[in-house]
This record gives C-alpha cells, structure tokens and sequence, in this order.
C-alpha cells in the first residue's frame, strides 16, 4: 500500500510529467512556426515520452492500491529567442525534474517504501541521459550559432531522432 504522503507526492509528479510533455509540445509549435521542423520532431518526441512517463506514475499508484487524482497544468512558455535558448530551457527544466525525482526517492528511502525506490530508480537512470541529450544540444547549437547552413545540419540531426 502506498502511503498517503507518496500518493500525495506521485500524483504531484505526475502532474509536472504532463507539463513536461506540454511545455515540449508548445516549444515544438515554436520551433514549427520558426521553420525547425527537426527540432520540432525532436520535441514532440519528449513530449511522448513525458507522457509516457506520467502514465508509468499513475499505474504505480494504482498498482499500489492508491487513488490518482488529476489537477490543473499550467500554461508554458511559448516565446523564445533562439534555438539555443529554447533547448538551455529544456536542461534547466530537466535539471528541476531531476530534483523532482529525486526528492521522491528520498522520501521514499525515509519511509523506507523499497517498492517506490525500486520504482523511481529507473527515472533517476532516465534523468542522467534527458540531462546529457539536452547538453550536448547546447553545445552543437553553440558551436554553429543561431541561424545559417549549420543550424541548418544541427536541425535535421534533431529531426532524425527515433529513425532506424
């Protein structure tokens, strides 16, 4: 059985899941609108996969015979500068997802839930590389700069995420 304070503490990271996934759907439609579309797969793709995500928090409450309870998402950024901007957005959203995560497992240790902790380990495994993918964009996008034929390159590298 899961307790109160985790159902509590899983519902609530269920929600930032969601608004994960909204917050990389709305920078997609950003980098659509900026004629990106790699970039803009590339984002739609980790929005799937935050989803994903959520759905993994909410059949764990379940299984542990809790109860989810869904709240409100808020509303994302939708304007950015650059490229680069956007995806040094995404590292310090994925920075406070990691913390997100890891509060959870501490929790988790501290009421000494081993199911939870089990659990949460493959988030802590996935935050490493959403953390590591999301820097090495940086640092190609400020290797090339913000427009011209390499941003060009770097988009269609995003776009070919998930092929083959």
């Amino acid at each position: 059985m899961l307790s109160t304070n985790l159902q509590a503490a899983f519902n609530d990271q269920i929600n930032k899941e969601l608004y994960s996934a909204y917050l990389y759907l709305g920078m997609s439609a950003w980098c659509e609108a900026a004629n990106l579309p790699g970039a803009a797969h590339w984002l739609q793709a980790q929005a799937a996969e935050e989803q994903s995500h959520a759905l993994k928090f909410y059949g764990f409450v379940h299984d542990r015979g809790g109860k989810v309870t869904l709240e409100a998402i808020a509303k994302p950024e939708q304007e950015y500068g650059s490229l680069l901007d956007l995806f040094e957005q995404v590292l310090d959203h994925e920075r406070k997802v990691t913390a997100l995560i890891n509060g959870l497992y501490k929790a988790a240790l501290g009421e000494g839930d081993y199911p939870a902790q089990i659990f949460l380990q493959w988030f802590i495994n996935e935050q490493v590389e959403e953390e590591k993918n999301a820097t090495m964009t940086i640092e190609m996008l400020k290797m090339v700069g913000t427009q011209g034929a390499s941003l060009f390159m770097v988009d269609r590298q995003l776009g070919a995420r998930g092929a083959g």
